[in-house]
């Protein structure tokens, strides 16, 4: 599907920040800066936010899961130094972190960051989480089935919305780093 789904309304992202977290608007602006053709191809749908989580969200509009894209934060030390990362992978999938990751990360043992950690850093809402807007401090990874298997559905920030963009969009990402067999 290259086209977002109809069952939702969909709007340019960047016009209505009431529906985007304020950090995930504030990245949307600078990527229109410096690639405002990318960004306007950027939407977002306002939904219910009971239906936010990604599976629950496929399951209500009929959705195949492998249009949604989680984004999960972890974060490991090597020689006491913490590295933290956001992870993007589809919904159908689960990130590698035990393997991949950890290997990317050059950590002994990679864990969830903790969702209030992972919530006041970010700025965002816990189930809204979206790599769009997050630290710069943090690495940015993606699964390439992201960015090679057609558009993605991902977190807004906020729970109250989703975003869409295609995966072409997607992979030109401000920060971020495709991977090869990030999920399995």
């Amino acid at each position: 599907m290259s086209t977002p789904p109809d069952s939702l309304t969909w709007l340019p992202a960047l016009e209505h920040p009431v529906l985007l977290a304020t950090p995930t608007h504030r990245a949307l602006a600078r990527w229109a800066d410096a690639d405002p053709g990318a960004v306007r191809q950027v939407l977002v749908a306002e939904v219910d936010p009971a239906l936010s989580d990604t599976a629950v969200l496929a399951e209500a509009l009929d959705l195949d899961l492998d249009l949604g894209a989680n984004c999960v934060v972890v974060s490991g030390k090597r020689e006491g130094v913490e590295r933290v990362a956001a992870l993007v992978v589809r919904a159908s999938t689960r990130a590698d972190i035990n393997g991949a990751v950890k290997r990317r990360l050059d950590v002994r043992k990679a864990s969830f960051l903790p969702m209030e950690r992972a919530t006041n850093e970010s700025g965002m809402e816990h189930g809204g989480i979206t790599p769009v807007g997050l630290p710069d401090s943090w690495t940015l990874l993606a699964d390439a089935r992201t960015v090679r298997d057609g558009p993605v559905l991902l977190g807004s920030g906020v729970r109250r919305s989703k975003l869409w963009m295609p995966a072409e969009v997607f992979a030109t990402l401000p920060g971020l780093q495709v991977v090869d067999d990030l999920a399995r």
